[in-house]
């Protein structure tokens, strides 16, 4: 099994990313993990307080879970991936059966922060955009998906995005593999990881 993990800053597109491996790949031999469904359980917490949760910060995750699940993959069993809800801050209690595939992707702001799973990781890859065009996107994400208001993801963005990101995210690229600018001129970088991906199949 080849396990690719993808990091990048909020809003720099990858899922883009993640979207033009796949729209490229046999179907069925390629598998995705967010690290968006391994945010701990804050079943124990009242809503307000769950609100107050830095969910830019590698503490956030749950990647004991996340790796112990990658294990149980490669050993060629299945897992039960959560199910997260943004609107509430929590898990639902839903879990995604999620079976091995030649190919395991694993997309996250954070994954490449935890030195366990980038041990796991055969190829890294992050993608770079614009700080400006992150926040583009994530304010026009943020508002017609998740329901928040302007003032509040610029509040979020500027007391805790910005930090974390310039903490934890941006000095992950020492770490990549490969580094993909996010933009119109991207298709090189993203063939050259199709083409390891075909030679593994």
């Amino acid at each position: 099994m080849l396990i690719i993990g993808i990091a990048g800053g909020t809003g720099c597109g990858k899922t883009t990313v993640v979207d033009q491996i796949l729209n490229e790949l046999p179907e069925g031999e390629v598998g995705v993990i967010s690290q968006d469904s391994y945010y701990k359980d804050t079943s124990h917490l009242s809503y307000d307080e769950r609100v107050k949760i830095n969910f830019d910060h590698p503490r956030s995750i749950d990647f004991d879970l996340l790796a112990k699940h990658l294990k149980e993959l490669k050993n060629n069993k299945p897992i039960h991936q959560p199910v997260y809800s943004f609107v509430k801050h929590n898990r639902t209690g839903d879990t995604i059966l999620t079976h091995p595939r030649k190919v395991m992707i694993v997309e996250g702001i954070l994954i490449l922060t935890n030195p366990e799973l980038r041990d796991m990781f055969d190829i890294k890859i992050f993608v770079h955009a614009d700080t400006d065009e992150r926040l583009i996107r994530r304010l026009k994400r943020d508002i017609s998906e998740r329901g928040r208001d302007l003032d509040e993801v610029l509040g979020r963005y500027q007391t805790t995005l910005k930090p974390m990101h310039d903490q934890f995210i941006e000095p992950m690229k020492e770490y990549a593999d490969i580094i993909i600018p996010n933009n119109k001129y991207n298709t090189v970088a993203v063939d050259i990881v199709k083409t390891i991906i075909n030679d593994k199949l």
